[in-house]
């Protein structure tokens, strides 16, 4: 009975560190395709903003909370990118029939964010995100630190509290 515990938690305990070795990995921007709002096709392996975070958003025009989302964060996003120098990448995953939406929609709200169209959601699908909204701080060497899901007002102070401490670790190195 004894050498059957001893079994039973070296199983346990090597399950526990490989799974914990497994979250530790770092994970990077996948390369997928997606569209700016002019049609041309960008590898998004390519997003980067000059050693500088960046905040790529999940969204889509039928999602109100993500309308919100987008809306709060363009109402910050001058003094944001003044005291950070954070860049946000906004990508909606509306489909091919309502993409065309995206463009005029975009423009009636003055967003300011890069907008990239990912109309069969692969790049969604590769970034593992889940419902939208969805949102993922990407460091300056192009790794994922942060990920959020939903929206509820606020959740922009926690998003920008992460941006300060990239910047401010960055700053101190």
């Amino acid at each position: 009975m004894k050498k059957a515990s001893i079994f039973i938690y070296f199983i346990v305990f090597a399950i526990f560190s490989l799974n914990l070795s497994i979250s530790q990995e770092t994970r990077t921007i996948p390369s997928a395709k997606v569209k700016n709002l002019k049609g041309e096709t960008i590898d998004t392996k390519t997003f980067s903003n000059d050693g500088k975070p960046f905040v790529i958003c999940f969204w889509a025009t039928w999602c109100s909370p993500c309308i919100i989302e987008q809306n709060t964060l363009n109402e910050v996003y001058e003094k944001w990118q003044e005291e950070t120098g954070v860049k946000i990448i906004s990508v909606s995953i509306d489909d091919t029939r309502s993409s065309k939406k995206v463009a005029p929609f975009v423009k009636g709200r003055k967003w300011k964010f890069e907008i990239y169209l990912d109309e069969n959601s692969s790049f969604k699908r590769a970034m593992n995100a889940g419902h939208p909204p969805h949102s993922f701080l990407v460091n300056g060497n192009g790794e994922i630190v942060w990920e959020h899901s939903g929206f509820a007002p606020g959740d922009e102070e926690e998003l920008y509290a992460e941006i300060k401490k990239l910047v401010n670790n960055k700053t101190e190195e």
